[in-house]
């Protein structure tokens, strides 16, 4: 049955594409390959999107948005410190991953050239910058400051890092529930902070215990 016009939303084309993708283990050929199996027009897609790189782009922007949003309607939230925000926005991020995980880890390793998985995604890391740069506090801004005036932009850059090494090693985990992920997003922003605050000895002394132990066991 024909999808009809008013019904197509940018959600279902996103919900559409990705069954695709689990099922075929492969994404669309064509955007006429994929409007066609999915019974609307190109000039339907063409509404919402120019490509289908832009609707992968556009799945990963919604994980982010709807991750801001259950942040939002958490009461406690606001109350949160710069540590406590960006720890509640890891857990709550990788969730939202873990419940799609399987589109996820095809999106991400689908070409050999890690570089351009990565580019999928660019306006996530936009907006992960600005997010950075919101949850920020005063406090934070002058104990940076002491050093050089480019700190704040060099630090949501490191967070950023941060960021893509905690998805490859959730990619990468094979714990139950994925709790070994948890114990990494932990430690790992524990000791981004006391970096940051140039007291790092603790926090990295354990996390790098805690990466050490990692590699040992998946090379046994």
């Amino acid at each position: 049955m024909a999808t009809k016009k008013n019904e197509l939303t940018k959600e279902k084309i996103i919900s559409l594409y990705m069954n695709y993708v689990l099922e075929h283990n492969a994404k669309p050929k064509s955007i006429y390959q994929f409007t066609k199996e999915n019974g609307f027009s190109e000039a339907q897609l063409y509404a919402y999107f120019g490509t289908l790189d832009a609707i992968e782009k556009e799945i990963f922007i919604q994980f982010f948005d709807k991750t801001i949003e259950l942040l939002d309607k958490n009461p406690s939230y606001t109350e949160y410190d710069m540590r406590g925000k960006l720890l509640s926005f890891y857990f709550t991020f990788f969730e939202l991953l873990t419940a799609n995980r399987s589109y996820v880890l095809y999106a991400l390793q689908q070409h050999k050239n890690q570089l351009k998985n990565v580019m999928i995604l660019a306006d996530v890391r936009k907006k992960f910058k600005k997010y950075i740069s919101e949850i920020t506090t005063d406090d934070f801004r002058i104990q940076i400051e002491r050093f050089q005036e480019y700190q704040e932009k060099a630090t949501t850059e490191s967070l950023w890092i941060q960021f893509l090494l905690t998805l490859k090693f959730w990619m990468d985990d094979s714990s139950a529930g994925f709790e070994k992920t948890d114990i990494y997003i932990e430690k790992s922003v524990k000791a981004a902070f006391e970096l940051m605050n140039i007291t790092p000895i603790e926090s990295l002394i354990d996390f790098g215990k805690f990466i050490f132990k990692e590699k040992i066991q998946k090379q046994d």
